[in-house]
């Protein structure tokens, strides 16, 4: 059981936060797309004549403007001669039933693809303002129950909101396994962000190819290795905290992309830089095959090489590791440089997700992967942690933020809850590990020997 919860814990955590939000965000849902189109068509073709009127009606929103047009292909293609498509107000609409009536044609039905459309005053009123047409049927998509949490477009949003963290936090959990820690990911990202923006817009802003693309994401990412690498020289070589270090680092990285851009965001860059961020493969978004591809071969990085074993063996004893003939301080300057080299393809990553680079990107993400890091099980001790129990624990953060935000809770009660869930999550798992449970019954059984012996 104690080996259960060790391997398997904070993944049990994540199925029972998804599970709670789904239970809290189950909502009456209005079908959309080929669903809806399927379902009005066959109300239609069940309830109307081929000669008689039908409007299809939907309101400014996009989705059921689409459903309305599709619907409409397909009941003329079935023969229904008087198809009419009504886009807009309810003022497009009484126009459309004048003209009906004014033509003395019987209307079958009045379609609504979108659910604001039965709520409209002139479909209420259609027995006083157009008795003519009073017995025309009203037809919508039948609703039925669904959580919000488990639309796909929400779950993926969630995987959207971590990809930035989840990258960074391979290099944070090398770093925190050594028993060190890096504050200067989020700054470093926004650095990324700026050189590589800043360089397609040299390199023919709008107009650059695809090359310029590739060029600014190599030059971000080296460089934010290159300012990781120092800050693992220096505490390495003179043995400076690696959290002044990483402060210090951290505020100098921040300052770069100011003094770089002039404090000014970066807009203009060439389409192509969208296309790691928003573009697809085969259906599958490019950032999620790219966190898929970075965590197995991180994973198989740090369980079959040897420099894996060495990143975990200066974590439990740095000086044990160093008798041993581990070559230490190249260990600490290499996870610091992973470090930096994941923050700058996570500046990357949120260019393209937003089409440009700003100096005040990142800001705060060192704490979110740090959490995740910590909350996928990895100590901050060192010697002890898992890549992919930081994925998991990245997907518990944003499963949380993204739950807060369907439930519509404040921003600042959203901290105060993300905050008391994270030192939760990190005492469960804490608990749950086998050196954690021994640690307290040893402590129990021998506080209770104490109590006899001084009896």
């Amino acid at each position: 059981m104690v080996r259960l919860l060790s391997d398997y814990g904070m993944v049990l955590v994540l199925v029972a936060l998804g599970a709670l939000f789904s239970l809290l965000t189950i909502k009456e849902q209005v079908p959309s797309g080929e669903v809806a189109v399927k379902q009005l068509y066959d109300q239609v073709v069940a309830t109307c004549r081929a000669d008689q009127a039908v409007l299809v009606v939907a309101g400014k929103r996009k989705e059921p403007a689409a459903v309305a047009e599709e619907l409409a292909k397909r009941l003329k293609d079935a023969g229904f001669t008087h198809v009419r498509v009504v886009l807009g107000s309810p003022r497009k609409l009484r126009l459309a039933l004048d003209a009906v009536q004014h033509q003395g044609r019987s209307l079958g039905a009045l379609v609504a693809t979108g659910d604001e459309v039965t709520k409209w005053r002139v479909v209420d009123r259609l027995s006083e303002t157009h008795p003519d047409l009073a017995d025309c049927r009203i037809l919508a998509p039948h609703p039925y129950y669904w959580p919000d949490f488990l639309k796909r477009s929400n779950l993926l949003a969630i995987v959207d909101r971590i990809v930035v963290i989840a990258v960074i936090a391979i290099g944070m959990t090398m770093v925190i396994i050594t028993g060190g820690i890096d504050l200067s990911v989020g700054s470093l990202l926004a650095l990324s962000a700026v050189i590589a923006t800043v360089i397609m817009k040299r390199m023919g802003g709008l107009e650059a190819s695809h090359g310029a693309v590739l060029v600014g994401f190599l030059a971000g990412i080296l460089a934010c290795g290159l300012v990781a690498g120092l800050g693992g020289f220096l505490v390495a070589q003179f043995r400076l905290p690696p959290f002044i270090t990483t402060l210090g680092l951290m505020m100098m990285a921040r300052g770069l992309a100011f003094m770089i851009t002039g404090g000014f965001s970066i807009y203009q860059v060439p389409k192509g830089l969208a296309w790691l961020g928003q573009g697809r493969l085969l259906g599958i978004p490019n950032t999620v095959l790219l966190l898929v591809v970075l965590y197995v071969a991180a994973h198989l990085f740090m369980a079959h090489t040897r420099l894996g074993r060495y990143i975990y063996a200066v974590g439990g004893n740095e000086q044990a590791a160093r008798l041993s003939g581990i070559p230490v301080k190249f260990v600490i300057v290499f996870v610091y440089l992973v470090s930096g080299l994941s923050a700058g393809l996570g500046g990357c990553i949120q260019a393209s997700q937003l089409n440009t680079g700003t100096p005040n990107m990142g800001m705060m993400f060192e704490l979110y992967v740090i959490a995740a890091v910590v909350v996928g099980g990895t100590s901050l001790a060192g010697g002890t942690g898992r890549v992919f129990g930081t994925l998991i624990g990245a997907f518990i953060i944003s499963v949380i933020q993204n739950g807060m935000n369907l439930l519509g809770m404040e921003s600042y009660t959203q901290q105060v809850v993300l905050g008391g869930v994270i030192l939760a999550a990190v005492l469960l798992d804490k608990l749950r590990s086998e050196v954690g449970f021994r640690k307290l019954f040893a402590r129990q059984f021998g506080a209770e020997s104490r109590k006899r012996v001084v009896g």
